[in-house]
């Protein structure tokens, strides 16, 4: 009896654990979301716009590709540096709808975690632009910086745009899957999306302007209002994670993605074995119970 009261007590306390630390990890999201948006939108305002930084910067480096460069390398820096952040090794670091979609597709993200967790990106985005917006006043509502919005060039119609968006995230969902089934190249994923990431930045910003994450547009267009083509931003890196990631099940049938967290390690930095498996067997901290957890209580 005293065996089946503890079973009782176990399956009625894992609901209640799971949606605590599903919607900890959500706030989570938030939380690195907006400081991503806040400094994506502090990098172009002083790079871009017009800043003492910006003015020191000799002529030949005020043309657009190579502010373009600083820009993706600095967001390349910040990006990696959240990841491996303590709130990104707990919460997965994912920051972009895209990425969690792909992590779920890939069996190690549970579905009960896919609509929580791009709310939180989502609403992290526009706290980030709001954030920045205070802190460096109405020079971030004015062109060049207007809240950092993505405008593709003019000659971008949102049928090219559509599959540069959805190509780009879907060439970094399957690098990134990749090396997350790989134990010793999972701790580089961190690096290697900043490095994809930044890239992006710098090769597609002056033509499709290289978003590749829907939070990163989603802010910066709600509060500037320039939302005529938010939903190529929103649905076509979706749509790239999602090829991407059948893509490289059906690539490497006998080798699984190891885990979510882009920091490639367990949340206490430990390095992932080389046990693949479905589900969360791999990495489950943070959405079951662990067996631990169990047989703690029954020894008592």
């Amino acid at each position: 009896m005293r065996l089946f009261r503890i079973l009782i007590r176990h399956m009625t306390m894992r609901p209640r654990l799971q949606f605590g630390l599903l919607i900890r990890n959500s706030m989570l999201e938030l939380i690195l979301t907006s400081v991503l948006l806040f400094g994506v939108t502090t990098i172009v305002r002083f790079v871009v716009g017009p800043s003492p930084i910006s003015r020191a910067l000799p002529e030949i480096f005020l043309e657009i590709h190579v502010e373009l460069f600083i820009v993706g390398a600095l967001v390349a820096v910040l990006l990696a540096g959240l990841i491996i952040s303590r709130p990104g090794k707990i919460s997965g670091g994912h920051m972009n709808p895209a990425i969690s979609l792909a992590m779920w597709r890939f069996g190690v993200f549970p579905a009960a975690g896919i609509v929580p967790y791009i709310a939180a990106q989502l609403l992290g985005s526009v706290i980030g632009v709001l954030a920045a917006r205070a802190a460096w006043g109405a020079v971030v509502a004015r062109p060049p910086v207007l809240y950092a919005v993505i405008r593709p060039a003019p000659a971008w119609s949102p049928a090219p745009l559509f599959g540069a968006e959805l190509f780009g995230m879907g060439v970094i969902v399957f690098t990134v899957g990749y090396f997350l089934s790989i134990p010793r190249l999972a701790p580089l994923v961190p690096w290697l999306v900043g490095i994809l990431i930044g890239l992006g930045i710098a090769l597609l910003g002056t033509q499709s302007g290289g978003s590749l994450n829907p939070a990163r547009q989603f802010g910066p267009a709600v509060i500037s209002g320039h939302t005529a083509e938010l939903w190529v931003f929103l649905i076509a890196p979706m749509v790239g994670a999602e090829l991407a990631a059948r893509l490289l099940k059906a690539f490497r049938k006998r080798s699984e993605v190891l885990t979510h967290r882009l920091c490639g390690t367990r949340p206490d930095g430990g390095r992932l074995n080389g046990v693949s498996g479905s589900g969360f067997r791999v990495q489950s901290s943070e959405f079951r119970v662990q067996s631990s957890d169990f047989r703690f209580q029954s020894s008592k």
